[in-house]
């Protein structure tokens, strides 16, 4: 979602999402059979000048790019296009071990775009703008995951500069990720420095509070995905390799399922050091409204699939606080792009603010007696299949609203 200076691209990546258990595979099936479905882009790449790519609305005029996933991989039809609009249409025809297409940068390093959790018989898509450059396809799990996208023709520069309420968005935007990011990498230390004592308990209480800064910025950490990864990877999602499970959700773990802090302060030194390596990419790298926009649909998409249903904070019970920032970092875009979205589509931001409103109240419900829990909620464990009803219902439809903000910005 965000580029570094000598390129853009844009959108908003997901990471893969895994299942564990009955329970999050039923509530994953019913959420994202109504979630919007979010994109990511990023930084430089393919040698050209200007953005590689951008996050964009389905378009009469854009290239249509088939995918299918099979056992055998994911080869992109066709795989010679010209620099525009483009929708990837992605197909499951009978891969079980594929459940992904990524569109990545030549070198691998950056996910542009993604649709994931495609089980066999299910199909899915992500639109995107590119640039002229050789990207590739990737599909973890085939026998051949790697395939070539070359586009061709002449790159575009965006035009969302000279509109002055876009500009100073963007620019306000940047200081927010790079705060949440600074502020990210502090309260973590905070939060490693109670396990260096041995404080268990005190480090159950910083936990959550070192994570909501992450879940704000989510969809640009999620870029550079093998960094996002070692800070936010869960067992089994997409980690499969017990050596690679070393970020939050590891040390989750430790405190809560396993009473221990042993190896704990070692996970928590890399932690810290994923988390400085990732203020050094952002403060390095520049946004646009598009991705702004598809990176708040992005937020609350993943409130809406692997918070509802329990599955980020497995061990701890803790999904409030990172529900809430979910929600927080997509209506800091909102408020960020109001001016413009006033005299663009009042309607439109009006149903976000009323659909917003309606979480915050639902929410409320749920904060914890004070000294009940230092995370300001009740534990997540203590919430009903039918409140959790209630809390996907309003999700959606502020995902739903949310989906429209990709549309104005690109006029």
């Amino acid at each position: 979602m965000r580029t570094e200076s000598n390129g853009q691209a844009h959108g908003t990546a997901r990471r893969r999402r895994g299942e564990t258990g009955l329970r999050a595979r039923q509530w994953r099936a019913s959420l994202c059979a109504v979630a919007v479905t979010g994109l990511t882009l990023l930084a430089s790449a393919c040698g050209s000048q200007g953005s590689p790519a951008q996050s964009a609305p389905a378009s009469d005029k854009a290239t249509m790019v088939s995918i299918s996933l099979t056992p055998q991989g994911c080869a992109p039809r066709p795989a010679k296009i010209t620099a525009g609009p483009v929708q990837f249409n992605v197909a499951n025809t009978g891969a079980d071990a594929v459940s992904e297409a990524e569109l990545r940068t030549s070198d691998l390093s950056k996910i542009l775009g993604e649709q994931e959790n495609l089980t066999p018989g299910l199909s899915g898509g992500f639109s995107l703008d590119l640039q002229p450059g050789t990207y590739t396809i990737n599909c973890p799990g085939a026998t051949r995951q790697h395939w070539n996208l070359t586009v061709t023709g002449k790159a575009a520069g965006p035009g969302w500069q000279s509109d002055p309420q876009l500009a100073a968005a963007v620019t306000s935007y940047s200081g927010y990720i790079d705060q949440n990011t600074a502020e990210l990498v502090s309260h973590t230390r905070t939060f490693c420095g109670a396990i260096d004592a041995g404080d268990m308990s005190r480090a159950e209480i910083l936990y959550p509070k070192a994570r909501i800064y992450y879940e704000r910025i989510e969809p640009v950490a999620e870029i550079w995905g093998s960094l996002d990864t070692d800070i936010d990877g869960r067992w089994e999602n997409p980690v499969t390799v017990a050596s690679q499970f070393i970020g939050f959700h590891k040390l989750e773990e430790l405190l809560w399922q396993d009473h221990t802090l042993s190896g704990a302060p070692k996970l928590c030194a890399g932690l810290v050091a994923s988390e400085q390596q990732l203020l050094t990419l952002v403060r390095a790298a520049q946004y646009n409204p598009l991705e702004m926009a598809s990176g708040a649909t992005d937020l609350i998409n993943e409130a809406a699939t692997a918070k509802i249903s329990g599955e980020e904070e497995r061990y701890s019970s803790t999904d409030f606080p990172v529900f809430q920032a979910n929600v927080d970092g997509a209506m800091e875009v909102v408020s960020l792009l109001q001016p413009y979205l006033e005299h663009k589509d009042p309607a439109l931001l009006s149903q976000i603010t009323t659909r917003n409103a309606a979480i915050t109240s639902l929410l409320a419900t749920y904060q914890a007696v004070p000294g009940y829990d230092d995370t300001g909620f009740v534990e997540y464990s203590t919430v009903l299949d039918p409140q959790r009803r209630q809390l996907s219902a309003a999700v959606n439809a502020l995902a739903e609203s949310l989906s429209g903000l990709s549309v104005q910005v690109s006029g």
